[in-house]
């Protein structure tokens, strides 16, 4: 499941008075955003599983067995129609820093609404595979963007009292997107015409027009307005944001507090995508392929297997609606997540990895097992299956599905984190399209496919092993700390010894010179274990 990059931002608001309509706004504002992302990712599953959707873009299946679909399409369609919306969020990601620096923050959500607006409707008009998969391209483009421009709006904006409430109900709408597909992709698949696969794509214009008609309301980041020269902009967008008014000290206090963070980031200057991978003390490298390769793995789980391909794969299991079946593995997406959120800074990032990975290996391996040496005449044995499969998603959902975007948003030092971040959020479209287009050919049946089934799952419980073996030799704890103290723990400590020297900063309360020279007298044995 693809996800938003966590803001990283230390947000407005410190010591002023806590709004409380303030933090509603801020909370309803990314929970829309999240839905437009979530749904519009999440409805493609059911809709390649739909009669009418088949028999228009696909072809009558002659002699179909008994209670199979009339019609099909080719695999190459279907890994096309699926993997095309990621090449749209790729080059979407790309222009949305330049973007959101030409026409700011707010203006730049309101126009790729627009843009998406235009993708939702090409695929509703359309009756032909080419017009149908370009605007799954414009809609991925707008996804793209918002993927982006939300998260940098609310790293500016969000009051730092409910920052973290924000940037987690926008993690937790993503997943109500995907079930809002699901439950609206039951209701319409038994009607006979094209409604059946147009409504739940013409919905999405619901989402965009609430999403802009929210923006409309919201003010501009008093950052972005500063860095324009707009001053008094700045302060009356800021008392909307924190509830004063524009003459309260703390107004003040906020923008000189903005205009010294934009000044330190002009000193420091820009940095280059080549400084991502030069290594040093602070060992950046390290940290950049740390994040492109989390992300890589975190695809690697084999999740968007059930969130693109979940309803095709029920349907072959024989077992019940597989629309409702999809539905359920999206409550428990959606449900599961709230686990991880509570979780992350109570039983740490490194060991949650861990443990999830564990539990998604030794699920998809027992999924695999059952699938060869089950029946699909065997109802108790493919509802074993689907189980086993939903206990697999709550894993995903309370670990890798959230807390990969929470170390993301940690792990890199200032003067690099745009650039190593937007390698790692490229990373994770890169490999979200790579695996939903070869996902088909993998399990499908027919001439120059590899008819796994679910065999598949021998593969994807195997990048879970992967994902347990580079999260305990590449991933930090990093709970609790400061995003300076994560520098220090990276200068000083190796990834596997990082619980013992984390609990040791904080024990000492180190920060900034003080642990470095702390350090020197330190054993150095630590140095030696580094990777």
């Amino acid at each position: 499941m693809p996800g938003g990059p966590v803001a990283a931002g230390d947000g407005i608001g410190a010591n002023a008075p806590k709004s409380k309509w303030a933090g509603i706004l801020m909370t309803g504002f990314a929970a829309f955003g999240g839905i437009l992302f979530g749904y519009d990712t999440g409805t493609i599953s059911g809709i390649i599983a739909m009669n009418d959707w088949l028999c228009t873009f696909g072809f009558v299946v002659a002699n179909p067995a008994p209670g199979a679909a009339p019609c099909g399409i080719t695999t190459s369609n279907k890994s096309l129609v699926v993997s095309i919306l990621s090449v749209g969020t790729v080059f979407g990601a790309l222009a949305s820093a330049p973007m959101a620096d030409l026409t700011g923050r707010r203006m730049g959500i309101i126009i790729t609404c627009l843009i998406f607006s235009v993708g939702v409707a090409m695929q509703t008009a359309a009756t032909g595979m080419p017009l149908f998969a370009v605007g799954r391209v414009v809609a991925g483009f707008g996804v793209g963007l918002v993927s982006c421009l939300i998260p940098m709006y609310q790293s500016e904006c969000a009051p730092k009292w409910i920052r973290g409430a924000v940037v987690s109900c926008y993690q937790w709408a993503i997943t109500i997107g995907l079930l809002l597909a699901a439950v609206i992709n039951n209701a319409t698949q038994g009607r006979t015409d094209h409604s059946a696969y147009r409504i739940p794509i013409a919905i999405q214009f619901i989402w965009a027009v609430i999403l802009a008609g929210g923006m409309f309301l919201l003010p501009e980041s008093p950052r972005y307005l500063i860095k324009r020269g707009h001053d008094a902009a700045a302060a009356a967008a800021l008392s909307r944001l924190i509830g004063v008014h524009a003459t309260h000290p703390s107004i003040e206090a906020e923008l000189d507090e903005i205009r010294l963070n934009l000044k330190h980031e002009e000193e420091i200057g820009q940095a280059t995508y080549a400084d991502c991978f030069r290594d040093g003390d602070n060992r950046i490298l390290l940290r950049t392929l740390t994040g492109i390769f989390l992300q890589a793995w975190q695809q690697l789980t084999g999740i968007n297997f059930i969130f693109y391909y979940g309803t095709t794969f029920f349907k072959n299991s024989h077992v019940g609606n597989p629309f409702l079946q999809t539905i359920a593995t999206n409550v428990v997406n959606v449900g599961m997540t709230v686990p991880g959120i509570y979780f992350v800074d109570k039983v740490g990032r490194r060991n949650l990895l861990l443990i999830g990975a564990a539990g998604m290996m030794v699920c998809e391996y027992i999924v695999a097992i059952a699938g060869v040496t089950i029946s699909v005449s065997n109802i108790a044995g493919q509802k074993v299956l689907v189980a086993f499969v939903c206990i697999y998603i709550g894993f995903f959902a309370s670990t890798w599905g959230p807390i990969a975007w929470v170390v993301t948003g940690e792990i890199f030092p200032r003067k690099v984190r745009a650039k190593a971040m937007s390698l790692s959020i490229a990373s994770n479209w890169f490999w979200n399209w790579l695996l939903a287009f070869v996902t088909p050919y993998l399990v499908d049946p027919g001439h120059g496919n590899a008819d796994l089934g679910a065999k598949v799952f021998f593969i994807w419980g195997s990048t879970c092993l992967g994902c347990l073996v580079f999260t305990y030799f590449c991933i930090p704890e990093t709970k609790g700390l400061a995003l300076e103290q994560i520098d220090i723990l990276y200068a000083n400590a190796s990834p596997r010894n990082s619980v013992a020297y984390r609990n040791r900063m904080i024990a000492e309360d180190m920060h900034g010179a003080e642990a470095y020279g702390k350090n020197l007298h330190h054993d150095t044995a630590s140095r030696e274990e580094k990777v």
